[in-house]
């Protein structure tokens, strides 16, 4: 058996909804950087799923094919001895002429296969078209994309058209290059279910397997779901596929968190968006991941599954999180491990595939509208130019041999901690009918993550954010760490074997600073080099944080990284030098700008006084100088990504929104339904403020995209603002996110 490869693919769906076409190409920005491809060979990958999609190369016509784009990047491609696997339809219906439904579309897609095959005879593997059976659902069963069809019928009348389809293509591809291979990819988990709902588990699990089935020519009388096709009139066409299958050469696996599902007949103890139906029986359907004792088998049981019923090679051909920084590359480790012990168990897989290398848009609203939430892959786009992340290490790691683990990315992913618990846990049906996965604890020696200043609102809301991420942590006190003190610095280093330091740590009374500039000039500055110092000597990444005011806000648009600090008071100055000396200073340092954080979780920030006043009844004066409020859960999380992806420099990251703290209370206000009419909107001067403050410090960056937008923080905020005794000390966990493709809203 040879190695195990590790393949790769950027996320390249076109889907349509309504009249509009969906592009990620487009959205990730590869349409127009061929300079990717060398990205992506310089991370080891000898291997590319690639699009060569009819909706991009012939939209309009099916007499009319533009292949400019795809001769370019295919020809770039074969420089770099990277070898392609063409994709013709990724969750698609197909261009404008055609959908479906269409009773023509298997022909005429067969037809476009058969072009794309004449003009690239070199390519070997093929992909026609990317999960028939997840996008039927999608668009013909639940109505979210083009046909927008709600009825079974349709969705096996789509089914069957793109397995056709497939068919009908590698025959055309087979006639112009006899070697030509299917890998046929598809959404596999497994549907796990309360007892009263084993009935449709039951239907579930045979349905799942489709895709594969009907190539394989399997579909027969005996077959579980025939009479129910049958049933539809597909019968003739069952027939026809079960004479000339078309078996794939490798069954490609995609499998998400989110594939794996439970069904609970006590659908009203789930929120209201977790809740269907089948036509007679209401239920809830979330992922089994979050709900389920024990826990499902996840890749390493479908993958056994799949291997014991085709006995055919096999392929992870997607392994994506959405997640955060560390979970990605657990993930990804956990994929190719699983793979790993497979073919130790004479499973023959042949490659994992580091999927969604550029990251994927608006998965989480399924594709449905323009924007929405964007979740890096190997490397974050947001930016003028692809920045690598700490998976793109992960990935030359793996693809190379070389190189070692990122020491943040120890120990389990949350879905093997405790914390994968969303609802409260249920004993699924069934409880063994596959292999169970191999757990691991916590390894011991973890190098940690070393934070100082545990007496403040930033220090342990950074460790708290490592706590729910799995991530070994160092909080350090005054006592353990002193920074006036190079000699302290220098044992807790040592002592700690930290891997990386975050300075949460400082002087944060800005009128205060004004008559005590020694004391907030040793803590901000002194202090800060001294530990930067520290760390450059070691090697160590160090990250500082500053703030907006180091500018004078004279400049009347948002600040970004480039714009000269010029501060108006002792607070500003001692973090522009700070910035400046750590900076210049050598080693790693990475410097983040914020303003203005609030947090449920600290009674002392501008949001907590606005609750307690208003909640009073009492009014509520707000200045109207202008802001950018950064939502602490979300600037932790963010500083954490950008430390375990290496970066470097000065970065702002603020919440996306510029507002003056008048309206930020207002909104608070309306958020938390306290009366916003209580709030009095006041100059600066009426504040008799000791240090001057810049009347606009807004803030945005030029490096990256924004964090969420400040409403949806708000509204977060506002969601935990009635929760008693919300200390420091008794933190609820915040959200997980685990946004991924194939969520389902309702089934039948």
């Amino acid at each position: 058996m040879t190695e195990l490869e590790l393949w790769g693919g950027h996320e390249c769906t076109v889907n349509r909804v309504g009249d509009r076409f969906y592009d990620q190409t487009v959205a990730s920005g590869h349409a127009h950087r061929i300079d990717d491809l060398d990205r992506f060979a310089k991370l080891g990958l000898k291997t590319l799923r690639y699009p060569v999609l009819w909706e991009r190369v012939a939209p309009e016509t099916p007499e009319t094919c533009d292949w400019r784009w795809t001769d370019v990047r295919l020809a770039r491609l074969r420089e770099l001895q990277v070898r392609p696997i063409a994709g013709l339809l990724h969750h698609g219906s197909g261009p404008r002429y055609t959908s479906l439904s269409d009773e023509g579309f298997a022909p005429a897609f067969a037809r476009f296969a058969r072009a794309a095959a004449e003009r690239y005879p070199w390519i070997t593997d093929w992909t026609p078209i990317n999960e028939p059976l997840t996008t039927a659902r999608f668009s013909a069963l639940y109505g979210h994309w083009y046909p927008h069809r709600r009825d079974e019928r349709a969705f096996w009348a789509a089914v069957l058209n793109q397995i056709e389809a497939v068919g009908l293509a590698m025959r055309e591809i087979r006639a112009v290059n006899p070697e030509a291979q299917l890998i046929q990819t598809e959404d596999l988990g497994r549907t796990y279910a309360t007892r009263a709902m084993a009935h449709q588990a039951d239907f579930d699990n045979a349905r799942r397997w489709m895709t594969w089935d009907l190539l394989c020519g399997r579909v027969t009388a005996d077959h579980p779901l025939w009479s129910r096709l049958d049933g539809f009139g597909f019968g003739d066409r069952l027939r026809r596929l079960h004479e000339a299958p078309c078996p794939p050469n490798v069954i490609g696996v995609n499998h998400y968190l989110t594939s794996d599902r439970f069904l609970d007949h006590r659908a009203a103890a789930y929120p209201p968006e977790r809740q269907g139906g089948n036509g007679f029986m209401a239920f809830a359907d979330v992922e089994a991941i979050r709900v389920t004792a024990p826990a499902p088998a996840g890749l390493e049981g479908v993958l056994d599954e799949a291997w014991r019923r085709y006995g055919r090679p096999l392929a992870v051909t997607e392994a994506h999180n959405g997640c955060t920084r560390e979970e990605q590359v657990r993930w990804l480790r956990e994929a190719w491990d699983v793979a790993e012990r497979l073919r130790a168990r004479g499973a023959d897989v042949r490659a994992v595939t580091a999927w969604a290398l550029l990251g994927s848009h608006n998965w989480n609203g399924l594709l449905t509208r323009e924007g929405g939430h964007y979740e890096p892959g190997a490397f974050d786009v947001t930016g003028p130019t692809p920045r690598a992340t700490a998976l793109a290490g992960e990935i030359k790691r793996l693809a190379t041999g070389r190189g070692s683990r990122h020491p943040a990315t120890e120990g389990p992913g949350w879905w093997r901690r405790d914390v994968r618990f969303e609802f409260k846990p249920v004993f699924r049906w069934p409880v063994t009918p596959e292999a169970r996965p191999s757990w691991r604890n916590t390894p011991s020696g973890e190098r940690p993550l070393l934070i100082t200043g545990a007496t403040g609102t930033l220090g342990r809301a950074i460790a708290r954010a490592c706590e729910w991420r799995g991530i070994a942590y160092k909080l350090t006190t005054r006592a353990e760490l002193s920074l006036d003190d190079a000699g302290s610095i220098a044992r807790a280093l040592d002592d700690s074997r930290a891997w990386g330091v975050v300075n949460a740590a400082g002087w944060v009374r800005v009128d205060e600073a004004q008559s005590q500039p020694a004391a907030c000039f040793a803590a901000n500055h002194l202090g800060a080099v001294r530990l930067a110092r520290a760390c450059a000597e070691r090697r160590l990444p160090f990250v500082g944080f500053s703030s907006d005011l180091v500018f004078n806000g004279a400049k009347g648009s948002p600040y970004v990284e480039r714009d000269a600090p010029t501060p108006l008071n002792v607070y500003g100055t001692s973090k522009m030098r700070a910035e400046r000396e750590i900076l210049a200073g050598g080693g790693s340092p990475l410097i983040i700008r914020t303003a203005a954080f609030f947090s449920p979780y600290d009674p002392h920030n501008f949001a907590a006084h606005v609750q307690r006043t208003l909640g009073e009844g009492r009014r509520l004066d707000a200045p109207d100088v202008t802001i950018t409020p950064t939502y602490v859960p979300d600037l932790v999380d963010r500083t954490l990504d950008l430390l375990i992806d290496g970066c470097q420099g000065l970065r702002h990251v603020v919440n996306d929104g510029v507002v003056s703290w008048a309206e930020f209370a207002r909104r608070l206000a309306r958020a938390m339904d306290l009366d916003a009419d209580l709030v009095d909107e006041r100059p600066a001067a009426y504040f008799d403020w000791p240090a001057v403050r810049p009347p606009n410090a807004a803030m945005t960056s030029e490096l990256q995209g924004p964090l969420p937008s400040l409403d949806d923080a708000i509204a977060r905020f506002a969601a935990l603002a009635h929760v008693e005794d919300l200390t420091p000390d008794t933190l609820p966990p915040p959200a997980v996110a685990t946004t991924a493709p194939f969520q389902r809203v309702r089934r039948r």
